[in-house]
Order: C-alpha cells, then sequence, then structure tokens
C-alpha cells in the first residue's frame, strides 16, 4: 500500500505556529510524526489502514508550483494525537498519558497519527501541473517514453486529481507509485508543463496586443471537509483565514523540523 501525504513548504503561521514543513526540513530530520491532522477521514486512514514500511509520496502543497517532492515511508502505525502532543516530545510518556486523559477520551481517542521516514528526494519534482497534463493523454508522449498507457490511465484515477482537498491520501494502484518514481528519476518532460502556465493561442495573441491577461483560478477539487485552493486562488485565502475547513496539510500541528530528531 502507498499513501500521498501534503505538506507546505512555505512559512504559515497557524495559532502562533509556523506549519511550514518543506523536503529540506524532513531530509534534515529523517523521521517526523503526522501529527495535527484534524480531517476524519484522513484520520481514520493513519489509525486503520497505515502499516509499517508502507510507502509516502511526500508532496509539497499550498505552495506556487505543488507536487511530489520526496519519498518517505511509514515507520510507526498509528497512535493517539492530542492537542499537547508537543509536550510529549518534550518531556515524558507520562505526560503524554496525562494529555490523554484531560483532552480525549483514553479509551477512544478521536485523532491519530503515524511516525514517517525520510527516504529520498525526487530529482525531478513531479509536479501537479504535469499529472493534470498526462491525465489528459491516451498515450504517453513522446519524450517520456518509459511511461505507458497503463501508467496513464492509473494517473488519471488518482485520489489527488479526484479528490484533491484531502490531506492524507490512498495510492491504491502501484502504477501510479512505479509511474511517479519514474518521472521523478528521469524527467525529461517539457518544462511549460512543470508549473509553467501554457498560453493558449487566443489568450496569447491577446497579450500580444497588449490586452491584460486572464487570472488562472485552476484549483484540485473538494474533500468532505471543504475546499482551498492548491494553487493560491485570492477566494480561497479568505478561506484559509476563517479556518472553518481542513487543510492540505498538518495546520494545528506545529513545526515538525523542532521536534523530533532520530
Amino acid at each position: 500500500m502507498a499513501w500521498l501525504m501534503k505538506a507546505e513548504p512555505e512559512s504559515r503561521v497557524v495559532k502562533g505556529k509556523d506549519v511550514k514543513f518543506s523536503v529540506d526540513d524532513f531530509e534534515e530530520i529523517k523521521v517526523s510524526p503526522w501529527d495535527g491532522v484534524r480531517n476524519p477521514e484522513a484520520s481514520r486512514f493513519m489509525r486503520e489502514r497505515m502499516k509499517l514500511g508502507d510507502k509516502v509520496l511526500f508532496y509539497h502543497s499550498n505552495t506556487k508550483i505543488p507536487g511530489i517532492a520526496g519519498f518517505a515511508e511509514i515507520c510507526k502505525e498509528g497512535y493517539p494525537d492530542c492537542k499537547l502532543h508537543v509536550f510529549y516530545y518534550l518531556t515524558t510518556n507520562s505526560l503524554h498519558r496525562y494529555c490523554m486523559g484531560s483532552k480525549t477520551d483514553k479509551e477512544k481517542p478521536k485523532w491519530y497519527m503515524v511516525d514517517v521516514r525520510f527516504i529520498s528526494r525526487a530529482k525531478h519534482m513531479v509536479s501537479l501541473p504535469l499529472l493534470k497534463h498526462l491525465a489528459t493523454l491516451s498515450e504517453p508522449p513522446a519524450d517520456l517514453p518509459y511511461l505507458t498507457s497503463e501508467h496513464l490511465k492509473a494517473i488519471k484515477n488518482m485520489a489527488l486529481l479526484t479528490r484533491g482537498r484531502l490531506s492524507v491520501q490512498p495510492v491504491d494502484n502501484p502504477l501510479v507509485v512505479e509511474a511517479i518514481q519514474l518521472l521523478a528519476d528521469k524527467g525529461g518532460w517539457d518544462e511549460d508543463i512543470d508549473g509553467k502556465k501554457k498560453t493558449s493561442g487566443k489568450k496569447r495573441a491577446g497579450e500580444e496586443q497588449g490586452e491584460a491577461p486572464e487570472t488562472d483560478k485552476t484549483t484540485e477539487g473538494a474533500d468532505g471537509k471543504g475546499s482551498e485552493a492548491e494553487l493560491r486562488e485570492p477566494s480561497a485565502k479568505k478561506k484559509r483565514k476563517s479556518g472553518g475547513s481542513d487543510t492540505p496539510t498538518r495546520s494545528e500541528g506545529t513545526r515538525r523540523s523542532s521536534r523530533l530528531k532520530k
């Protein structure tokens, strides 16, 4: 089994804490708890389905060019995530038990997390625009001869493209992981697809005549807890400030790089 797990590579302060956690941070600390997830479905995945050794596609979210930036694995299966977990990491197990008793039902804690171990960076970040482009194709492009039509079909059915907002997503088809690893290792695609806006003929002609370009309002979709633009849609910024939906990463958590080093 494999999973796609999102983190924010750029600084953003939530409740006084910077939730930034990039592939650079992950590579530095090697192992991190995946805490602060407050989406019931994502938390249930961590509690019930994630197993030791499951592969993880580490995804940069809420940034100008989102995409898969590294590879990891589950190194500790689901365990309770309580609101005061930051103190647990700095002190003892007894404080963790106290935290559970005061903030959650000790027998039935509501939220769960796992520990994730860094494996490697992606030599070529596999961007969301690239995956969306490949999902429109029936045959691999000439510059990506290592992909097959089956790879493209698997990519098209990724939860990232069908339910983009969910912060922890299952990757059920092993062909997806295989395709992502090939793309990350070999690269070779048109740079215009890799995060740069491709300009249509009509739009390009208008720009050449001095007309103002239209605003790109591409989004990823929505999960059951609400929506938030992955590519920084202005209206989504207002929603993020409202705190009304589950963010694409661990917004309630604290910065991982300052907490757990193994």
